[in-house]
Parts: structure tokens; sequence; C-alpha cells
């Protein structure tokens, strides 16, 4: 059988590439307390997320809540290796675009097709932010699937 894959285009918020698994919310994400950045794990009392590392993976998620904390919290991931391999949101803000470039990975937002709608945990995705192309291979055991 043949994976499915998806392509969507999008405007290039940090420069780089990476590729890893999903991690897909459609909660907005607290940077200051709603993240523990000793691990990456959200903390977020109801959030969806709740638990859940995204180390190591790329985030996508509508955006962001919360205080300017971002920029703290997502340094301090970087520094202790577990910020996100790459970002992709809908809604950009200062805080987003912070925390994204103190992770030093490269994020992505104004897409040709929301991809809260093509992505679903566990597919794997490709991100190239200099291109503006992510790219989507459905995972046959990912959420939803």
């Amino acid at each position: 059988m043949t994976p499915e894959i998806i392509q969507i285009r999008g405007r290039c918020v940090v420069p780089g590439k990476a590729a890893a698994q999903a991690l897909v919310t459609r909660d907005r994400i607290s940077g200051w307390g709603g993240v523990d950045p000793r691990t990456g794990t959200v903390v977020e009392t109801r959030h969806e997320l709740r638990g859940q590392s995204f180390a190591g993976k790329v985030l996508v998620f509508p955006g962001a809540k919360g205080s300017s904390g971002w920029s703290a919290q997502f340094h301090m991931t970087r520094v202790l290796g577990m910020a996100p391999a790459a970002w992709l949101f809908n809604r950009m803000c200062t805080k987003i675009a912070l925390g994204a470039v103190v992770s030093h990975a490269p994020a992505m937002t104004d897409f040709d097709r929301d991809p809260l709608q093509c992505i679903q945990t566990g597919d794997w995705v490709e991100v190239d932010a200099d291109q503006g192309l992510v790219t989507i291979t459905r995972s046959r055991t990912g959420a939803g699937t």
C-alpha cells in the first residue's frame, strides 16, 4: 500500500529544515506556566496535550496564549535539548515569534491549507521552511486513522 503524501505551502518564520513525527493540538499553548522546559512537556491544566512532550517533534498548533514568557521557556527547551524539531502554527504573534526564534527550530505560518486539517499526531512531517514547503506522510497508526 502506497502511503498518503500531502504537501502544503506556507511562510517561513524561522529558516531551516527538520523531519519528525507530528504532535498536533487544536488548543492554543501557554508558554509561561503551560510547559515544563526541562522535559518539553505540556503541563497546563485542562490542555488536551497535558503530560505529552513535544521534544524532537513537529509541533502543530493554532497559536499562543498567555504572557510573554514564551521566549524564556522555549529558550530553556533548546538549551536543555527539549525543543520541538519544528513549529507549524496558524496565528502569528510576538509570543510565538520569540519562542520559535530562541528555540532555533524551523517555523512556518500562513499556510495555503490549514495544517490542523491536514496533519494528525503520529504523521511523519518534513518541514523545509527555506522553501516554504511541508510534506506530510500519513501515519497508518496515527491518532484518528
